[in-house]
C-alpha cells in the first residue's frame, strides 16, 4: 500500500497513520499536566484512560518518537525527549 502523493512520510506516524488516536491524545494530555505526586497521576491513568500505569508509560515511550505526537503537542513531546535523553546520558 502506498501513501497518497500529496502526503509526505514526515506527516505520517507509525504504520502509516495520518493522525493520533483519541487514546494517544489523552495520554499526551495527562502528561502535559503538573501533578502533586505520583498517586494522583496513577489514579487518573487508571480512571480516565482505563489502563495500568505500566501500559501508560509504554504508550508514552512510543509517542515520544512519533512525529504525529510531536506535531500535535511539540512542547510536551520535546520536554519528554529532553528528559529521556538526560536519563540515557546519565547511565
Amino acid at each position: 500500500m502506498t501513501a497518497p502523493e500529496n502526503s509526505s512520510h514526515e506527516e505520517r506516524g507509525p504504520a502509516g497513520r495520518s493522525q493520533l488516536t483519541e487514546r494517544d491524545r489523552a495520554v499526551l494530555a495527562v502528561e502535559r499536566r503538573s501533578w502533586p505526586g505520583p498517586g494522583a497521576k496513577e489514579r487518573v491513568i487508571r480512571e480516565r484512560l482505563g489502563i495500568s500505569p505500566t501500559r501508560y508509560y509504554q504508550l508514552l515511550g512510543a509517542l515520544i518518537d512519533d512525529e504525529l505526537a510531536l506535531a500535535h503537542d511539540p512542547v510536551t513531546v520535546n520536554r519528554l525527549r529532553r528528559i529521556r535523553d538526560a536519563r540515557r546520558a546519565g547511565r
